[in-house]
């Protein structure tokens, strides 16, 4: 047997899956793509969480599309952190290329060209179904932890929380929670501080910081009503195709505060809404994080915990997370270490460091006969990647160098037309782009503050009123009780001063 032959077999026999699966392109060997030697993904194992790595320009991003595709077409929901902009084109089908059919030709797999449902939505002004999330659903633990809260802090944050909830108070925007803080230690100290305890101004002047930190980069526009139902992100489309829900987060790169705290509510809420799940034939959503090093970016110990513990729990909830990023050392290892399916694009070595950095990324796949990991790192081509995967039985399958098949749908993004029809006939726009602004606790509590500014001036009027008649009733005393005023004033006396002056007079 040859050494293609003996390669064919071991990854045939390696890749061969009895369930469902997507097919990720064809292995290759000394550079030269063995047709038909197909890279199978189960789907059943895609709840196992993934990593899309590479340098810029060698395909991460199609990747991601490919998979999409995918798994849209075998009926499993998508949602896509579309931080670069140019996901859209999957609602449109590809207008085809010679290279992409020499492409298919070397793989062995048919081309076809479609379309896709998508769902344009965004956090921030642009385009799209709005999600919004409210303070409340927050709660107190996640919100101190996203804003990096001590423990006193944290323990205030509990504290308003808990007020809140007694006074039915609604926490709906950052508005809200910002009018409960300055109440609590000002017209509304005494109350608070009575039954809940002494309220450190310093302390909420602190948090008060940290909010505005967090509306400066926009979370004003994030935290609001309506939420948003994740249920909706789990939608079939009448050909029994999964939705591809295209998040656009082009405007917050700069922004990784509202990103990672959008990215761990979206996390806690799925796994607060899901049921459990166990080992299915397959993920009932797949999320997709390009980019991903913007949720580790300045994230404090108490957050990077948080979403570490959700990477570790989130999967029997049938959810797969797939990190998409330049470097595998941008994930912590703790997230690496729960990723079951790991493709890797090349990488670039221009300094001591990064050959370093990619002898590092190599060991991050199992030992192969047919290859040197850390040199191969090094030569692939656009479209190709090193893949590990798992297989139904959970083991990792042989690694694969593999010539990735082409999208289907148009690696361009949707023209401004386009986009508008889209948007025009999506059902979610009308359900979450109009503004509800229900009375909540900042309207609630200026109405206790005017209250009680009210009585406070009712007070100062009746004191005022009791001291002037207090006065007043104090003259009339001192009057009554002088003798010689009484002579003075009374009548007698000034009739007789009276005919005195007129007798002068004469």
């Amino acid at each position: 047997m040859s050494r293609t032959e003996d390669f064919f077999k071991h990854i045939t026999e390696g890749y061969q899956t009895k369930g469902d699966f997507i097919t990720m392109g064809a292995a290759m060997l000394d550079g030269t793509t063995v047709k038909d030697a197909f890279v199978k993904i189960p789907l059943k194992t895609l709840n196992r969480h993934g990593l899309i790595a590479g340098a810029t320009g060698t395909g991460k991003t199609k990747t991601l599309q490919v998979m999409a595709e995918n798994l849209s077409e075998k009926g499993v929901p998508v949602l896509l952190m579309d931080i670069k902009g140019d996901l859209s084109g999957l609602a449109q089908p590809s207008p085809g290329h010679a290279k992409i059919d020499e492409r298919h030709a070397a793989i062995g797999l048919p081309f076809d060209a479609k379309k896709f449902p998508v769902e344009i939505l965004t956090i921030s002004d642009q385009e799209g179904v709005r999600l919004r999330a409210t303070v409340s659903e927050f709660g107190p633990v996640l919100l101190s932890r996203i804003l990096d809260l001590t423990d006193t802090q944290s323990g205030i944050v509990s504290v308003l929380f808990k007020y809140c909830d007694d006074r039915k108070l609604p926490l709906l925007d950052l508005a809200d929670f910002k009018k409960v803080l300055q109440f609590s230690t000002n017209e509304g100290k005494e109350e608070v501080q009575s039954e809940y305890g002494r309220i450190s101004t310093a302390s909420t002047g602190s948090i008060l910081r940290k909010i505005i930190e967090l509306e400066q980069q926009g979370g004003d526009l994030f935290f609001g009503e309506r939420s948003f139902e994740v249920e909706d992100l789990t939608r079939i489309d009448d050909q029994g195709r999964g939705l591809i829900s295209i998040l656009r987060l082009t405007d917050i790169q700069d922004r990784p505060k509202l990103f990672s705290t959008f990215m761990l509510q979206l996390l806690a809420e799925i796994y607060a809404t899901f049921p459990e799940q166990g080992d299915s034939e397959q993920p009932e959503l797949v999320i997709f994080i390009d980019e991903a090093h913007l949720i580790f970016k300045e994230a404090s110990k108490a957050l990077m915990s948080q979403i570490e513990s959700i990477v570790k729990l989130i999967r029997s909830k049938g959810i797969g997370l797939f990190f998409v990023t330049q470097n595998p050392k941008d994930i912590p290892e703790d997230v690496l270490a729960q990723l079951g399916l790991k493709i890797q694009h090349a990488l670039r070595a221009f300094t001591a460091k990064d050959r370093k950095a990619i002898k590092l990324a190599s060991e991050n796949y199992p030992d192969s006969d047919y290859y040197k990991t850390d040199e191969l790192l090094t030569e692939l081509g656009t479209g190709e990647a090193l893949i590990s995967a798992l297989n139904e039985k959970g083991r990792p399958t042989p690694l694969a160098a593999t010539m990735l098949r082409a999208p289907m749908s148009r690696m361009d993004i949707l023209s401004k037309k386009e986009l508008k029809q889209l948007l025009d006939n999506s059902r979610l726009v009308a359900k979450y782009n109009n503004v509800v602004d229900r009375e909540s606790a900042y309207e609630l509590l200026n109405k206790k503050i005017a209250a009680i500014h009210k009585e406070e001036d009712k007070i100062a009027k009746k004191k005022e009123s009791a001291s002037k008649s207090t006065r007043s009733s104090s003259r009339r005393r001192s009057t009554r009780m002088n003798p010689l005023l009484k002579i003075v004033t009374s009548a007698t006396f000034i009739r007789g001063v009276l005919g005195i002056l007129k007798r002068v007079m004469r």
